[in-house]
């Protein structure tokens, strides 16, 4: 998996811990990329603002099939404390089809780590296969 991390809050950080040696996700095969070409997972990890939603969706578009996202904490799968504010999105589930969820405020680094294995258990589920001379 090659995940495109989409940190905009305090979930970031602990998505950060994911990739730090202690949990050391580059052993699983789990590494971050910088580009959303490269990448088949987004991870959105915050509070998403209407202002952001058209990037967000600008960087899953950009992303190649076949691509899942995973939704990160209470304020990007349902807009969290600042659900009621004027200039949030409530639920990153409004701009992108969302695979997982990961419920927290911020999840853990655990809870990110199990939601990825949901993710793995889901893809080997669906038997999805990358052709890479066909689109």
């Amino acid at each position: 998996m090659w995940p495109l991390s989409f940190g905009l809050a305090c979930c970031s950080i602990e998505m950060m811990h994911v990739s730090m040696p202690r949990y050391d996700q580059d052993r699983l095969g789990i590494i971050f990329r910088a580009t959303p070409r490269q990448a088949d997972v987004m991870i959105v990890a915050g509070t998403v603002t209407n202002k952001m939603a058209t990037a967000i969706r600008q960087c899953y578009d950009q992303m190649p099939d076949p691509k899942w996202v995973i939704s990160m904490g209470s304020c990007a799968n349902s807009g969290g404390y600042y659900h009621y504010s004027y200039n949030v999105v409530r639920g990153v589930d409004r701009i992108l089809p969302v695979d997982i969820y990961v419920p927290g405020c911020p999840p853990t680094a655990e809870a990110l780590m199990y939601g990825i294995f949901q993710l793995q258990k889901k893809i080997r589920r669906s038997k999805t296969t990358r052709m890479w001379y066909r689109k």
